[in-house]
């Protein structure tokens, strides 16, 4: 009897010795939190288990979501035995012997589930490799990643299986954890209101991270309850998710560019902060500034391309942080200045008409009269020197005879493009008089 008691006290001691984070894991789908699109009665994966009837899947979300949580209580619930495996610590040998696992039990009548963790980490031959596996039904995969498939799973593999995006856990969910893990604890976290809600806020949508950092407070404990100043002590606030060459790095570039485009001054300064706080180098920033001004912006206000290099020029100057004020400087310039891609648009019209036009001459009366046979040939002959004239304006033609008058530029009149635009309409009707 007192070896019982033994073997009992001794899982009670381990079991205390696991992770928080391990032993608050869902024991079913509808606990799983911040996911009810996906797991609630009419959420697909949910209505798959109740069938138990899975197709092959890819996970896709960030970090602390509860993707391979979800994976392992599918597999449970679907009545599938559960077969993992990591891209990471995983090869060729490894796959194979997952498959040949997984025909055995097929044989013997048993479904396998073969989650692979981290996907996207295996190369296009060995993802390859997955495909007579899934098309024969020897295996249901359920791939997770933090990557977007699309750019990072080949689309043999795409076509095979469902993509399903898990949400990052919003401060409701995040608080029903921090709830379960004082359940668990059998007491309540040292934190006052204020410093729970500062806690929920550096997890960053991360339920494991928001765990581990709670586990760090009550192993620590404390006499009273930490303050939101006293939380900042014991815990450092996590590194902001952004990966510089990757998915992320090109969603928040395009709505840096779209919140300026779209006239938006909050926004703009918005997405700047979050790029330059993930780590982004800001000379990347001043160059998208500057095609900004040239793209977007235009002749509606020429003075936004001096400030876009001039803050390309300051922050090359002063560095960061100092420099990074006139990178904010010229982005609220460009968010409030008024936009134009006229300039963007008769280029693009001009570069097409060029191509179509081949090496058509200039008219003789523009040719460089530079030697005597050329100015015999009538090279610069009844050129008129627009500065010279009454108007100041001659009404020439400046197209290849050949080719004909075409217009390409045409203001749209906001801004400063709107005196250009009156400019041109009365050059034009004194072209038409000339001619």
């Amino acid at each position: 009897m007192s070896d019982l008691f033994s073997a009992a006290g001794m899982d009670a001691e381990l079991e205390g010795k696991r992770p928080l984070a391990d032993r608050l894991r869902p024991a079913n789908l509808a606990e799983v939190v911040g996911q009810d699109h996906l797991l609630g009665p009419e959420g697909p994966i949910a209505r798959m288990a109740a069938a138990r009837r899975l197709s092959s899947m890819i996970l896709w979300g960030p970090p602390g979501t509860g993707k391979t949580t979800i994976a392992r209580l599918l597999a449970r619930e679907a009545g599938y035995e559960f077969q993992q495996l990591s891209a990471v610590f995983s090869g060729v040998a490894d796959l194979k012997k997952a498959f040949e696992t997984a025909r055995a039990r097929r044989a013997a009548g048993q479904a396998t589930l073969l989650f692979v963790d981290e996907i996207h980490r295996f190369n296009r031959a060995q993802q390859d490799g997955f495909l007579p596996f899934v098309e024969e039904g020897i295996v249901t995969l359920v791939g997770a990643t933090t990557e977007n498939p699309s750019f990072e799973l080949n689309g043999a593999l795409l076509s095979r299986c469902q993509v399903y995006v898990l949400r990052r856990l919003d401060d409701a969910a995040l608080a029903l954890l921090l709830d379960r893990a004082e359940v668990a604890e059998s007491r309540g976290l040292p934190l006052t209101t204020e410093a729970r809600d500062a806690l929920i806020s550096l997890a960053d949508g991360d339920g494991r991270y928001l765990l581990t950092m709670a586990e760090t407070l009550l192993n620590i404990g404390s006499a009273h309850p930490l303050t939101t100043v006293e939380l900042g002590q014991i815990l450092q606030k996590r590194s902001i998710a952004y990966d510089k060459n990757r998915e992320e790095h090109y969603n928040l570039i395009s709505a840096l560019h779209k919140s300026v485009r779209g006239s938006d001054p909050d926004a703009a300064l918005y997405w700047l902060a979050r790029m330059l706080a993930g780590g982004e180098d800001p000379l990347f920033l001043a160059r998208r500034l500057v095609r900004m001004a040239v793209e977007d912006i235009g002749e509606a206000d020429p003075l936004s391309l001096l400030l876009a290099n001039a803050a390309k020029d300051t922050y090359d100057f002063l560095g960061s942080p100092e420099g990074e004020l006139a990178l904010a400087q010229v982005c609220v310039h460009m968010a409030c200045a008024p936009k134009s891609v006229s300039v963007y648009k008769a280029f693009g019209a001009a570069m097409k008409a060029a191509k179509e036009t081949g090496s058509l001459p200039p008219p003789a009366h523009i040719r460089n009269p530079a030697t005597k046979l050329m100015r015999d040939l009538g090279y610069g002959k009844g050129y008129a020197y627009d500065p010279d004239t009454e108007e100041g304006f001659s009404g020439q033609n400046y197209f290849p005879e050949e080719m004909g008058r075409r217009v390409f530029y045409e203001p749209k009149g906001e801004g400063a493009e709107a005196k250009i635009k009156e400019r041109l309409e009365r050059w034009a009707a004194m072209r038409a008089i000339k001619s």
